[in-house]
């Protein structure tokens, strides 16, 4: 796996953690990746005749491939050196020095040692660190944004409803209005034909009053004209 896949990896688990849990998954996510990282990547380096001696203090090397030749000196711990050959439990490998001695198999390695690797990972940690850190300061720049759009509509959604309840409240008061208008009318329109049925009551009496006086004159004239 790249450097990148786990990378990606570490940081789509940490997005969903608070800040404090975020940080406490950081240290012991890099160390995890940077081994699984690590490891594949000095195992191919170390392709073909390239081998290192296996973290112990020192390792003593003989003349000859078996316990039966003598010592002619050691070799350092992580130190580098070229497989010549294996015969054996031991191993045929030049030092940088040039010289070729034998060694137990069981002390070569086929990775650097720790005190190779130690600088290389530290660095891997400070590069992956500033990435996480450069990810993590977009991500609470995204976030800051959509709080802020949020918070604006939020102001938009209040505003909006305060112009609801207002304009409710100019309807109610119109259509109060309106009901108090048309009580009115309603109020003006009855004493409106109560006007029209008196006058016309009083017409009505006054043509009958004159229907009953006008006959009545004309007799007592008729009578007066007899006496002369």
């Amino acid at each position: 796996m790249s450097l990148s896949r786990h990378l990606f990896v570490l940081v789509s688990r940490l997005v969903g953690l608070q800040p404090r849990a975020r940080r406490r998954a950081l240290g012991a996510g890099l160390l995890g990746a940077l081994l699984a990282v690590c490891a594949p990547t000095h195992a191919q380096e170390a392709a073909g005749n390239q081998r290192w001696v296996s973290d112990t203090l020192h390792t003593y090397v003989r003349s000859g491939p078996t316990d039966g030749y003598r010592i002619v000196g050691t070799l350092q711990s992580g130190q580098k050196v070229e497989l010549i050959s294996t015969q054996g439990d031991y191993s045929r490998v030049r030092s940088e020095s040039g010289s070729s001695v034998w060694i137990p198999s069981r002390d070569l390695q086929d990775m650097p040692g720790q005190a190779e690797r130690l600088p290389q990972l530290v660095q891997q940690v400070a590069e992956l660190s500033d990435q996480l850190k450069t990810i993590d300061d977009g991500w609470k720049a995204r976030t800051q944004g959509l709080q802020e759009t949020l918070d604006s509509r939020k102001a938009l959604i209040e505003e909006l409803q305060a112009q609801r309840k207002a304009l409710n409240a100019e309807l109610t008061a119109s259509q109060s209005e309106l009901r108090t208008a048309q009580a009115r009318l309603g109020d003006e329109n009855s004493q409106l034909l109560m006007r029209y049925l008196i006058y016309g009551a009083g017409i009505a009496g006054a043509g009958l009053l004159l229907g009953l006086i006008l006959p009545a004159m004309t007799r007592g004239r008729k009578r007066n004209d007899r006496w002369f």
